[in-house]
């Protein structure tokens, strides 16, 4: 039995396939009979939509070329142009027939059949293949036969329904059908309704005839369904009053409501509340209600079931000395403690609490003190008060607040201790520091907290300052208020705020109660195991090797200095289209903008496999009140991106299984992280940070009413040379990028922006689109490219390079030939040095062909490095300083160079085995050889 296809166009057959060895039992019958590989004198591409190969199990249009094509068709140019069209593969100017039908490749190479393009359909925005569904339903034991078809809706929506019939024996479960669908497809490919038929309906050519199928039961396969049972009726009012909604079906999607992390939070809270208990990792891996319902039922039921307990603190009130077992999150000697009651204002009396850091404070610590002059930690918030009166009305009211929230009491101390502390002070009053009036008050304030020199005292409490001056040409007083990022996160900074306003109007008593920071401490250190996370990051960091480092700049312990800050407003209609896309592909729109970032540090770094740094929430453990705890909650982990060989759709799939992961892991320290990767130690995994923030009151208009005052504006720093944060405002989006100076926030706002342009049409319209393909590059920097890449001047191919630059300097010798920084150097004083250093590495054993290292910084020395090894005969071999020290030793060994030719501040950082000579071009004498 012979399998053959063809259509008339490419005079009939042209691809075949033998069904013997089915038939025979010698191979497995597949699910999906292939139709088998091309004939001699043809040959088959399936071609996406911009006829770019698509990989093995993509599905794509079927093009057929070769010697056999027929000319066109007769009498009708404007189809036979349409259909019959240029190869792009063919340099001889080829012609492919246009089949008209969807086919893929699979992993044996051979040809599947999947349907028309022109049973193509578009459903809620998404370009979706009929024959793609069917093949699905047609893959399973229990169906014969299937087709899909996209009608109207009783409201007037197109929707998917499915119709099968059932294999001789076998009576097929609707339900079950498109439960088995739901796992493998897209929620938006699964059909809305399924209907099982004694037989499809056929016409007189024995196709199926679609006009005959009976009209689909719609209410079967409806999105709302009621809830069943206790757990699902109890979660579903849960899920009912933190989404907003009337109603949740129990195959109601968290995230296809508009659910998103800080709703997450506080479902969970609402749910503890009711006796319910759940970690967020099971919400994102079970976002469906009925399957959420069973497995919060099945924890609850299961007798190993325990919920976190918070160790009790053991200082008392009116303690007046301290002793070791009163310590219940940390373990000190008597004498560490006695240090610390001395070195606190008001000894032990005044000690609430001692525990240890959470891992994102150990790394703020850590940077603190590597940094003697500025601190990049320090965030900076300038108000502005119409009369002193208001501005210590508001002094006041944040003094009650610092009573309020023991993390505002907090100070760190690491002097004399195994391990640096964090110490609550009972009571820690904010002080108010006047400057001296005058007409430059507002250049004389931002002065005394320049970054570039202010610091904060980290050992005394409260982490945060108040400098006020007297603006007496603007008739305002002005205040600002340094914090210190070991004590606030973004969120903490926005309650605390909304505090101050509560109390300033009066409504103190609508305060929630307070949250104990050492709640949070005790979940980061005691909850999830060292081991658990070390075996996690393993997976996932354990074969990188290379740091990502767009542009090459991977430079992580900055000041801040010297980095751009630019705000992007995203256009509405981008917004709303990736809010949509969320919430149709049942993912959160943090995985979106990931995945964006991770496209654009591909391309700016040239890898496909790429990992940068995201900034987690903290809070989504849970725990009593977390939502409005106070405190440095966020942590900074690795994501990893790999993105060559994945389409647009299982790109963002895998990056939302990875986020839900992380969530379980977000108290993982990022030294860890580090050390689970295969770098070096020492060396960054990452340059790029990602942060994702939800502050839908900016956008609403619910910003806390402050008495008097206004916020002129603040300033974060980072010692990261690339962050970008997005502020999710409810509906819109904002790009908040801050990047070196180097490469520039805009062009990497620029990037960002087509990237997410990109990603979000392709989800919509061709979401089988390869990652790769994405279009980045913003339009004015193709056009650069482009003419960057014309070279109107041909160079002859009989000269060589150091012919050229030897008939330059001797044609124009006086003419500037390199400039770096301040120095420069005609073509005759390059051609000197060149010279001096090119007999020197003749004398050193040089010849033809030898391979010479050069580990130099970029400077004119490099140049003459370079150009000297030519002229000896050499070939220069580059070694980046940068590389990871296993890297470039493998470099070294592998060309067999024997002489390196660097410079003494990179020099340590490039391993010589033995036999190697070492050139330092800083201290080299070469004045004595010939120029």
């Amino acid at each position: 039995l012979i399998n053959s296809y063809g259509p008339t166009e490419t005079v009939i057959t042209s691809v075949v396939q033998d069904c013997a060895a089915y038939l025979q039992g010698d191979l497995p019958l597949p699910a999906q009979m292939p139709i088998g590989r091309p004939l001699a004198g043809r040959h088959c591409h399936v071609l996406d939509a911009n006829l770019s190969l698509t990989p093995p199990g993509v599905p794509g249009e079927l093009y057929i070329g070769g010697p056999l094509l027929a000319r066109g068709y007769m009498g009708r140019a404007g189809l036979s142009s349409e259909r019959f069209v240029a190869d792009p593969f063919d340099d001889a100017g080829g012609r492919l027939y246009r089949t008209g039908d969807l086919a893929r490749w699979n992993s044996a190479g051979q040809l599947e059949y999947l349907g028309r393009t022109d049973h193509q359909v578009k459903i809620r925005g998404f370009r979706i293949e009929l024959g793609e569904i069917e093949a699905r339903l047609l893959a399973l034991p229990d169906v014969s036969a299937a087709v899909v078809v996209a009608l109207a809706a009783p409201g007037g929506s197109q929707m998917l329904a499915a119709y099968v019939a059932g294999a001789p024996g076998a009576v097929p479960d609707a339900q079950e059908l498109r439960a088995v669908l739901a796992a493998q497809l897209p929620d938006y490919m699964v059909p809305s309704s399924l209907s099982v038929l004694d037989a499809l309906p056929l016409n007189a050519n024995g196709k199926i005839d679609r006009k005959a199928l009976p009209a689909p039961d719609w209410d079967a396969g409806s999105r709302y369904e009621a809830p069943q049972g206790t757990a699902e009726q109890a979660l579903a009012a849960i899920w009912s009053d933190v989404l907003d909604l009337e109603r949740v079906s129990r195959h109601a999607n968290f995230f296809e409501l508009g659910g998103h992390s800080l709703l997450a939070i506080r479902l969970l809270e609402r749910m503890r509340q009711a006796g319910w208990h759940a970690d967020v990792r099971l919400l994102f891996q079970q976002p469906q209600l009925a399957a959420f319902a069973s497995a919060v039922a099945s924890r609850s039921s299961g007798t190993a079931q325990s919920h976190f307990a918070v160790p009790p603190n053991g200082i008392s009130d009116g303690c007046g000395a301290i002793e070791p077992a009163m310590l219940t999150l940390l373990s000190l000697e008597p004498e560490h403690i006695r240090r610390l009651e001395h070195v606190v204002s008001g000894g032990a009396g005044n000690i609430q609490d001692i525990y240890p850091l959470v891992p994102l404070q150990e790394g703020i610590l850590f940077h603190h003190l590597l940094q003697t002059a500025g601190d990049a930690y320090v965030t900076r918030c300038l108000l502005s008060f119409d009369n002193e009166v208001a501005l210590l009305r508001f002094i006041a009211a944040l003094n009650q607040v610092i009573d309020r929230h023991d993390i505002l009491r907090t100070t760190i101390v690491w002097e004399g201790l195994p391990a640096p502390v964090q110490l609550v002070c009972r009571h820690a009053p904010l002080a108010l520091e006047w400057l001296s009036d005058g007409p430059d008050a507002a250049e004389r304030l931002q002065a005394h907290v320049d970054p570039a020199h202010y610091r904060i005292d980290v050992t005394k409490a409260p982490l945060l300052r108040a400098i006020a001056v007297r603006d007496v040409v603007n008739q305002r007083w002005l205040l600002q208020l340094p914090s210190h990022n070991l004590v606030l996160d973004h969120t903490t900074q926005e309650l605390l705020i909304e505090e101050i306003a509560l109390i300033q109007q009066g409504r103190a008593a609508e305060l929630p109660v307070p949250v104990a920071f050492r709640n949070f401490v005790a979940r980061a250190r005691l909850g999830v195991s060292v081991e658990e996370h070390e075996r996690f990051l393993s997976r996932m960091l354990g074969d990188v090797e290379e740091p990502t480092a767009p542009f090459g700049i991977l430079d992580v312990q900055g000041d801040g200095i010297g980095v751009e800050e630019l705000r992007v407003p995203l256009a509405t209609r981008l917004s709303t289209s990736i809010r949509r896309l969320a919430q149709q592909l049942g993912v959160s729109p943090a995985a979106i903008f990931h995945l964006a970032w991770a496209a654009v540090l591909a391309r700016t770094s040239g890898k496909d496999d790429v990992v940068f740094g995201t900034v987690m929430f903290g809070r989504m453990q849970g725990g009593e009140g977390i939502e409005r705890a106070l405190g440095m909650f966020i942590n900074t982990l690795p994501v990893r991106a790999r993105l060559h060989g994945r389409s647009v759709i299982e790109g963002l799939r895998e990056m939302h299984d990875l986020l839900t992961e992380l969530l379980h892991h977000e108290h993982a320290s990022l030294t860890l992280a580090q050390r689970c990767s295969g770098l070096a130690a020492g060396t960054p995994l990452f340059s790029a940070l990602f942060n994702y923030r939800y502050s839908p009151r900016a956008e609403e208009g619910a910003q806390p009413v402050l008495q008097d005052m206004q916020v002129l504006g603040g300033g974060e720093r980072t010692s990261y040379p690339y962050t970008l944060s997005v502020d999710d405002l409810g509906r819109g989006y904002s790009l908040v990028l801050q990047v070196t100076e180097r490469v520039g926030a805009r062009r990497m706002g620029d990037y960002m922006v087509a990237a997410l342009t990109e990603l979000a049409a392709a989800l919509e319209h061709t979401p089988a689109l390869m990652l790769d393909a994405l279009a980045l590059a913003p339009e004015p920097e193709l056009r650069l490219l482009r003419q960057l890449g014309v070279n109107g001047q041909r160079h002859p191919d009989r000269e060589t390079v150091l012919q050229m630059f030897e008939r330059e300097a001797d044609a124009h010798p006086e003419a500037t030939a390199l400039v770096h920084a301040d120095e420069e150097l005609s073509y005759a004083e390059l051609n000197r040095r060149v010279n001096r250093l090119a007999h020197l590495l003749i004398a050193r054993g040089v010849r033809p062909e030898m391979p010479v290292g050069v580990a130099l910084e970029r400077s004119t020395g490099m140049i003459v490095g370079l150009l000297a090894i030519l002229k000896a005969g050499g070939a220069y071999v580059p070694l980046d300083p940068d590389y990871p020290a296993e890297r470039l030793a493998a470099m070294v060994e592998d060309s067999g160079m024997r002489l390196l030719l660097t410079q003494s501040s990179v020099a340590a950082r490039i391993p010589a085995p033995e036999g190697l000579q070492i050139l330092h071009t800083d201290l080299l004498d070469v004045s004595h050889h010939s120029a």
